[in-house]
């Protein structure tokens, strides 16, 4: 095991995680098990600094777990306790905004941060 040092450079996230595939099964509590934990979390945090993963547009992420669960529009027109296929069309084709009620509703039942679901997101012109 090598010194535990912040990962700066390419060359250095590298070497870490080569290093982890080494440890990467050890048991936790034990020193290498501690070891892996600490690298695991330099990693990420070089990862999150160096490669960020940008979340979805609301919508884009509606359509993503619709997909993971296998929805279709019917269900959330369900979800949302309405019988309008046009206004579900609306909202996931950007032609209508998402409302606070709807994403008060489809965060929980779709499992979607609500952080995801108040950003900004343009609206297509009919």
């Amino acid at each position: 095991m090598n010194t535990i040092r912040p990962i700066h450079t390419k060359e250095e996230y590298q070497s870490a995680l080569d290093e982890l595939e080494g440890v990467y099964e050890a048991k936790a509590g034990t020193p290498e098990g501690d070891y892996a934990e600490v690298l695991v979390a330099l990693i990420e945090r070089y990862e999150a600094e160096h490669f960020p993963i940008e979340s979805p547009d609301p919508i884009e992420a509606i359509k993503i777990r619709m997909e993971d669960l296998n929805l279709k529009s019917r269900d959330l027109m369900e979800m949302l306790g309405t019988t309008s296929r046009g206004a579900i069309s609306n909202i996931l084709n950007k032609r209508r905004p998402l409302t606070l009620p709807i994403i008060r509703i489809l965060g929980p039942k779709l499992g979607i941060p609500y952080e995801t679901l108040v950003k900004d997101y343009p609206l297509q012109h009919a």
